[in-house]
């Protein structure tokens, strides 16, 4: 398994408008494509503006194909149509665990 974390800085004042969008419509097509939401979150201290959400695959051949069906789906680019102006900055890390991880 390989965990895909996701770092978004939202411009300031945006957060709550982008949560709401993307609950009614970016949720739905990202668990249908992605498959294992391990989380989903705001910070509580430190840079208020932030969501970080984590995704795990099999391998990052999984990712790859996953999020190829994804970016494929026209409801996918209505979404982000609709949310891109909302992102200042964006950080993404694949994750793999090491051998005593409860997710291996």
């Amino acid at each position: 398994m390989i965990v895909d974390h996701r770092t978004y800085e939202l411009h300031p004042g945006k957060l709550r408008e982008f949560l709401g969008i993307y609950e009614k419509e970016g949720l739905a097509v990202q668990v249908k494509h992605l498959g294992r939401l391990v989380g989903y979150y705001t910070t509580e201290v430190g840079n208020v503006n932030e969501i970080v959400h984590i995704w795990g695959y099999e391998d990052l051949a999984d990712r790859t194909r996953r999020r190829a069906a994804m970016a494929a789906d026209p409801a996918w680019q209505v979404y982000l149509g609709k949310v891109s102006g909302f992102f200042k900055t964006m950080n993404n890390k694949i994750l793999v665990p090491t051998s005593f991880s409860p997710t291996n």
